[in-house]
């Protein structure tokens, strides 16, 4: 018994002595290690207290060893400024920086090693030698006709389809119900927006200009964004017949008055054509003197409303009262009674529309807001984004 149990002690000896030998030698090699990787380097573009700094041009940024994570723009009042980071590295605002104003940007990137870096610039924008400044109609919180245009009139000219084109991408239209519509240029210094057909009753508007930091021309720059709204009245359309001497007013559709008028004389005859309601004055004084004919007429008119920028009115005139509806005997104005001109004054919304008919003289295009004298196409035409119709 006791020699078999030093047999056993002895194997079992070995066993562990064995298994000392294998956990007591040299461990497998560690696999290669990766590499940690690499922080993040950031350039900037503008650098830190740069001054005079071009609205327009964005913040560059260059990262070595990573990739850009974000991009925040405030200016010193904390309100940020929005924009986007595009395929060249490049921060560029949605509209235009402010001139003349302090900005910080704050730029975060993620480098190779996973680990996220941040830096901070601040900067000044340009003060502009020369500064465009702007003027809107319709009134913020007017209600106008339904054939009201936009106008977006300017401190100095706008030349160039470039430049022009600049200034409409600045322009936003926003509609409660949308519908078509485009910009075109009058002038140099204004331009206007229209619907393709009337605006609708209860539309509501929003027309916002991102001027500021605009470039529009050599040392030129947009001072200031500026922002309308407005609402969109009844329809009210006034349809004037030469051959009849009659204004037969419609509001929704539905005749509401028929107004016997007195229109041009021979010589002073009234503009054929669609016309707005530009404005109303309860008192306006006449002078011939304005149109270089001095001595003709020299009178106080009362309910007026202006059709056309070259004077052409409907308004009161007791004088004439006997040739209304009968025949024509004014300088060019629609002549009707004080009644019917006190109540067409009150019933009557700048934008409304006034179509006057059989005359022997056309309205001329620019004659006052006048966008519905060109068809739609022709309007389109004048706009500096329109696309060529294809051949």
């Amino acid at each position: 018994m006791r020699s078999g149990t030093i047999l056993i002690s002895t194997f079992t000896m070995a066993l562990l002595l064995a298994a000392g030998c294998t956990s007591g030698g040299s461990s497998p090699l560690p696999e290669k290690q990766q590499p940690a990787g690499r922080a993040a380097k950031l350039s900037i573009a503008p650098a830190d207290g740069a001054k005079k700094v071009a609205p327009d041009t964005g913040i560059s940024v260059r990262v070595t060893d990573g990739k850009v994570a974000a991009v925040t723009v405030a200016d010193a009042k904390g309100h940020r400024v929005g924009g986007g980071v595009a395929a060249d590295g490049t921060w560029r605002p949605t509209w235009p920086l402010k001139p003349a104003t302090a900005y910080t940007a704050i730029v975060q990137a993620v480098g190779t090693d996973g680990r996220p870096v941040t830096k901070r610039v601040a900067f000044t924008t340009l003060k502009p030698k020369r500064v465009l400044e702007s003027g809107m109609s319709p009134l913020n919180g007017e209600k106008v006709g339904v054939g009201m245009p936009i106008q977006l009139l300017l401190s100095h000219p706008v030349a160039g389809q470039e430049a022009r084109a600049a200034v409409e991408r600045s322009l936003t239209v926003q509609m409660s119900q949308p519908v078509e519509g485009s910009w075109n240029w009058v002038s140099d210094r204004e331009v206007q927006y229209r619907p393709r057909v009337y605006w609708p009753s209860g539309e509501k508007v929003t027309v916002v200009a991102h001027l500021a930091g605009l470039r529009v021309g050599p040392n030129l720059w947009g001072g200031r964004d500026r922002s309308v709204s407005f609402t969109i009245g009844p329809e009210h359309i006034t349809k004037i017949r030469n051959k009849t001497h009659r204004a037969v007013v419609r509001k929704n559709g539905d005749v509401v008055r028929t107004i016997p008028v007195s229109l041009g004389k021979r010589g002073d005859e009234s503009f054929s054509g669609t016309m707005i309601a530009q404005e109303k004055a309860p008192d306006f004084l006449m002078d011939s003197a304005t149109i270089g004919r001095p001595g003709e007429y020299y009178a106080h008119t009362k309910w007026n409303v202006r059709m056309t920028y070259s004077g052409m009115f409907f308004h009161a005139a007791p004088w004439s009262t006997g040739a209304q509806g009968n025949r024509n005997v004014s300088h060019g104005c629609v002549n009707v009674s004080m009644d019917n001109a006190r109540w067409f004054y009150n019933f009557t919304q700048r934008g409304d529309i006034i179509k006057v008919q059989g005359t022997s003289r056309d309205l001329e295009f620019g004659n006052g807001p006048t966008p519905w004298t060109k068809t739609w196409e022709e309007w389109r035409a004048g706009s500096a984004l329109a696309k060529p119709s294809p051949v």
